[in-house]
C-alpha cells in the first residue's frame, strides 16, 4: 500500500528514512540480537543511545550548559501539573502564584492544572476573539511577584503561533513548544524551561522533553513524586526508573535525520515555504477561510474554514481518498486543520494545495 499524506496534528507524520531504519534495526539493533524495545536501560547499548540523543537535541537547539535535557513520562499534558510541583516548593500557600497567558485549549488546560497548585493571574488572553491571535506583550498584566510566567508558543488546535519570545526580566519564563519545537531556531537562554511533547516534531507519542535552567532545580514540592521531580530526574539522567526507552531511540533518529537535512535553520526554511504555499492560497480564495490574524498564523498548524459546513463530509471524503488524511479539525472548532510538520514533505503540502483548488473548482 503506498503511503499517504498524513496531516494528523499528533500523534503526526515521522520522517519517512526514520521509520526505514527503525523497521530494520527493529529485530536486532547493532548486532545485539535484540530489539531497543528489549533493551535495558542500564545497558551500555541504551546508555549510549540515550547520549546520543540528548548530545544532538543540544547541538541542534544549542542548549547552553547550565540547562539539563531530560525525557520524562506524560506527554506535554503531564508538565502542567509537574511544572508547578517543582517551580513552586520554596513557597507558602500564599505566596505560590504564577503568570500565565491564555491563547487556546492547551493554555486553558494547563492554567486550570496550575490552579490546583497556587493562585494563577492570567496576565493575557485572546479568548475575546475566539483565540485567533497572540496578545501583544504590552497589553500583558504580569504580576511581579509570579513564580514563573508561562505561554504555549504555539497552540496546536487554533494555529496560533508566537513569532517572537516575550519579555519578562528576572522572572522565569517557561514555554509549551509542542507543536513547533525543532521547526525553527529557539534561543534556549531567553527561557527558564522549555517542554514539549514528542508527539508531532520529535517522536512517538507518550514522552515529553523538558529543557530546565540548572538555578531551577531543587525546588519541588514535599508532595512531588521523585519520578516527576526535575532535580531527581537530572541527577539520575531521566532514569531514577525505567524511561520511554523507544521513545528515546526514535527521538535520536530524528534528530539524526534533522542534522541531515542541515538543522533547524535549514528547516524553518523549508516550514516558510510550506506554510506559504496553503495561506497564498487560501488568501486569494473566496471558497476558504483562514480565521487566524495572520501576523500570528502558525507554521505548523494551518486551520481553515469551507464557505459551507455542509461540504465538510465530501471534503474529507474526497481528500481521503485523495490520500490526504486528517485533515478534520479539533472537534472544539471545527472546520479543517493540516497539520504540516518538519516530517511532512513539500510534495504532501503541494498535493493538499492541488486538491484544494480542484474541489473548489468543482463545488464553487
Amino acid at each position: 500500500m503506498a503511503r499517504v499524506f498524513n496531516f494528523s496534528a499528533g500523534p503526526a507524520v515521522l520522517p519517512e528514512a526514520v521509520l526505514v531504519q527503525a523497521a530494520q534495526e527493529m529485530l536486532d539493533y547493532g548486532g545485539t540480537g535484540t530489539s531497543v524495545m528489549e533493551m535495558s536501560h542500564r545497558s551500555k547499548t541504551f546508555i549510549d543511545i540515550h547520549a546520543r540523543a540528548e548530545s544532538d537535541l543540544r547541538e541542534l537547539l544549542a542548549i547552553p550548559k547550565n540547562y539539563k535535557v531530560l525525557f520524562m513520562h506524560g506527554g506535554a499534558a503531564g508538565q502542567f501539573g509537574i511544572i508547578p510541583m517543582n517551580l513552586l516548593g520554596g513557597l507558602n500557600a500564599n505566596e505560590a502564584r504564577a503568570d500565565y497567558v491564555n491563547t487556546g485549549q492547551w493554555s486553558k488546560k494547563a492554567i486550570s492544572e496550575a490552579k490546583k497548585f497556587c493562585k494563577v493571574n492570567v496576565a493575557a488572553s485572546s479568548e475575546d476573539q475566539n483565540f485567533t491571535y497572540a496578545p501583544v506583550q504590552s497589553t500583558w498584566k504580569l504580576d511581579p511577584n509570579a513564580a514563573y510566567v508561562h505561554y504555549t508558543s504555539n497552540e496546536t488546535i487554533g494555529g496560533v503561533e508566537f513569532n517572537w519570545i516575550p519579555e519578562t526580566g528576572a522572572v522565569p519564563l517557561v514555554v509549551d513548544a509542542s507543536s513547533h519545537i525543532l521547526s525553527r531556531p529557539l534561543d534556549v537562554s531567553r527561557f527558564g524551561l522549555i517542554y514539549a511533547g514528542a508527539q508531532k516534531n520529535i517522536g512517538p507519542a507518550g514522552m515529553a522533553i523538558v529543557i530546565v535552567r540548572d538555578d531551577l532545580l531543587g525546588n519541588a514540592m514535599p508532595i512531588t513524586p521523585e519520578v516527576f521531580n526535575y532535580k531527581v530526574q537530572a541527577e539520575a539522567d531521566s532514569m531514577i526508573n525505567t524511561p520511554s526507552t523507544y521513545s528515546i531511540y526514535m527521538a535520536g533518529l530524528v534528530f539524526q535525520w534533522l542534522k541531515k537535512q542541515g538543522g533547524v535553520a535549514a528547516m524553518e526554511k523549508v516550514n516558510i515555504a510550506k506554510a506559504k504555499l496553503i495561506y497564498d492560497y487560501l488568501d486569494q480564495s473566496e471558497f476558504y477561510q483562514s480565521p487566524v490574524n495572520r501576523e500570528d498564523r502558525s507554521r505548523m498548524n494551518v486551520p481553515f474554514r469551507l464557505r459551507s459546513e455542509a461540504l465538510d463530509g465530501a471534503f474529507l471524503k474526497e481528500s481521503k481518498a485523495a490520500g490526504l488524511i486528517e485533515l478534520k479539525g479539533h472537534r472544539s472548532v471545527g472546520g479543517m486543520r493540516a497539520s504540516i510538520y518538519n516530517a511532512m514533505p513539500v510534495e504532501g503540502v503541494q498535493a493538499l494545495v492541488a486538491f484544494m483548488r480542484d474541489f473548489e473548482k468543482r463545488q464553487g
